[in-house]
């Protein structure tokens, strides 16, 4: 199995201004220097955390879609984040996961939350998105399903199931204890390495964000951290110490077997 970089961006948007975060942010991809495989942008990168769907959303042949597309192509990554979409009557906050050939698949959020309204206004998700690249299985979910282990717990005993486990985020610096503290849990009890990638800066409610991106590893150590400013960071995920921890510590051998009821 071969080593993965991966590429976190963490960035201030702008409330509502599709135009200007997709500019910005195409700025900062075109920036990466070094090696590139895997760019993870922070949860509705392209609008902030709107509750006006109606108003902001795209459908899958859309702006900010075609602009997923043409980037991971130019710039031969793969390219993932959320956006608003409209489909059917029926909006999602809704992650994509992006290849360089134009193939994509999708993740709609699972856990809408509530108290911000976003159950009001999205229909929420009902399967699990994991991603194959390089023999690296990858389980992608966005900000308020962090909060909910037993949708991201791995689900069988004969192998894990995942070796990586994504969250997407707008998650307000308020709550930044439980953002830092559940990414941590959710690499040790899942022994994988854990991705978080948040905004910083103020949204159009007035909500501040703090980022806090980390990346930690099976052990829960932390491998990156960044905190109050916009960051783009690139490392590589070391699959002989992911290997090396599941054969020392088989921990996951004796987790309860479970089946999720949706």
């Amino acid at each position: 199995m071969q080593d993965l970089t991966v590429t976190l961006v963490q960035t201030n948007l702008v409330w509502e201004d599709k135009n200007a975060n997709l500019a910005a942010l195409e700025e900062k991809i075109k920036s990466i220097g070094g090696k590139k495989e895997i760019v993870i942008l922070p949860e509705m990168f392209s609008t902030g955390f709107s509750m006006q769907p109606s108003l902001l959303a795209e459908n899958m042949h859309g702006e900010s879609v075609e602009w997923m597309r043409r980037i991971s192509r130019e710039e031969r990554v793969i390219l993932t984040g959320s956006l608003i979409i409209e489909e059917d009557g029926a909006f999602y906050n809704r992650l994509l996961w992006v290849l360089p050939n134009g193939q994509y698949g999708i993740y709609d959020k699972r856990h809408r939350f509530a108290f911000a309204g976003e159950d009001q206004s999205y229909t929420a998700g009902n399967k699990r998105l994991i991603a194959s690249v390089k023999g690296w299985k990858i389980n992608l979910q966005v900000c308020y399903d962090l909060r909910f282990p037993v949708w991201a717990r791995q689900q069988t005993a004969a192998e894990p199931e995942y070796d990586v486990l994504v969250y997407v985020a707008n998650w307000p610096e308020r709550r930044n204890t439980a953002w830092k503290t559940l990414l941590r849990a959710r690499a040790i009890e899942n022994q994988c390495y854990v991705i978080g990638v948040n905004r910083v800066g103020e949204d159009g409610n007035g909500i501040a964000h703090s980022g806090d991106s980390m990346v930690i590893d099976p052990l829960g150590e932390i491998l990156y951290h960044k905190e109050n400013e916009e960051d783009v960071f690139t490392l590589t995920l070391d699959r002989e110490h992911l290997e090396k921890v599941r054969r020392q510590f088989p921990f996951w051998k004796d987790a309860d077997p479970f089946s999720l009821t949706l």
